[in-house]
């Protein structure tokens, strides 16, 4: 394996990978536009797929997710894991219709129930991802959502960087004082150590990361976050702009040309 393929598949990369994600540093589309619109696209195609059952209209909706995580640019551990989710859990779908007597309209029913989930999942990825910790809690402020939702929401995205370095240390102290795994095959026991030293190092994470609680919480707060005179401040420079508009409609068009589409061309 070359040095390149072993940094894609270390745990560094994975780890900011999902600070990449959680921070929405990756750009895109949705980066560019107003929360509360992405929230209002996001519920679009979250509800739709749910008012159909046929699979025509159901299939360009899922395209339209698609393009729609392309344009947010997720990144390839979050978009890998998606594939891999969709294709195990149909597989598995299929082979239980199989086992149990099912005939093709019960794979068609299974294929339709997980189009809907990719949809919706899709969706919530292209969304999020486009969405740091302040623009959301903002986002959810302005859309009157309880203070404490938000302020919730931006806290734990700020806790995710400390868990992940927190759990570095304690994983590689906890490495370093522990007894070598024996040869075997296929490497089990080395597997099986690192899986208990995993569950091993929880404790002591949440221990050294509620030192840090209470400076952040006062952090937080000290800017704001729960007074209401914090929140007009927050909410004051939102802006509808005419990239909202044009993609909310857009969005909005493309829907309608999917159910159209599936009355005309129907397979269910």
């Amino acid at each position: 394996m070359s040095r390149k393929q072993r940094d894609v598949l270390s745990v560094e990369w994975v780890k900011l990978e999902l600070i990449r994600t959680a921070y929405a540093t990756r750009g895109g589309l949705f980066a560019r536009m107003d929360p509360r619109v992405v929230l209002a696209w996001y519920l679009l195609l979250a509800i739709v797929p749910w008012l159909t059952h046929d699979l025509t209209t159901i299939t360009l909706l899922f395209l339209i997710t698609a393009v729609s995580a392309g344009l947010a640019r997720v990144g390839p551990l979050v978009l890998g894991l998606f594939v891999f989710g969709f294709v195990t859990d149909f597989v598995y779908s299929f082979a239980a219709a199989w086992i149990f007597g099912g005939d093709a309209h019960t794979a068609l029913a299974l294929l339709e129930i997980t189009l809907k989930l990719s949809t919706v999942s899709l969706a919530s990825v292209a969304a999020f991802v486009s969405l740091d910790p302040e623009r959301l809690s903002t986002g959810l402020l302005a859309l009157r959502a309880p203070s404490l939702l938000a302020f919730g929401v931006s806290y734990g995205y700020r806790m995710m960087p400390i868990l992940f370095e927190e759990f570095g240390t304690v994983f590689t102290g906890l490495r370093l004082r522990a007894a070598p795994a024996r040869p075997g095959m296929l490497g089990v026991p080395s597997l099986v150590r690192w899986g208990r030293l995993a569950v091993e190092a929880f404790y002591p994470l949440f221990l050294n990361t509620a030192k840090s609680v209470r400076t952040t919480v006062e952090a937080l707060e000290t800017r704001g976050f729960t007074a209401d005179q914090g929140r007009d401040l927050r909410i004051a420079r939102l802006r509808v702009r005419t990239l909202d508009v044009a993609v909310l409609t857009v969005t909005t068009a493309a829907v309608a040309a999917a159910f159209a589409v599936g009355a005309r061309f129907p397979l269910v």
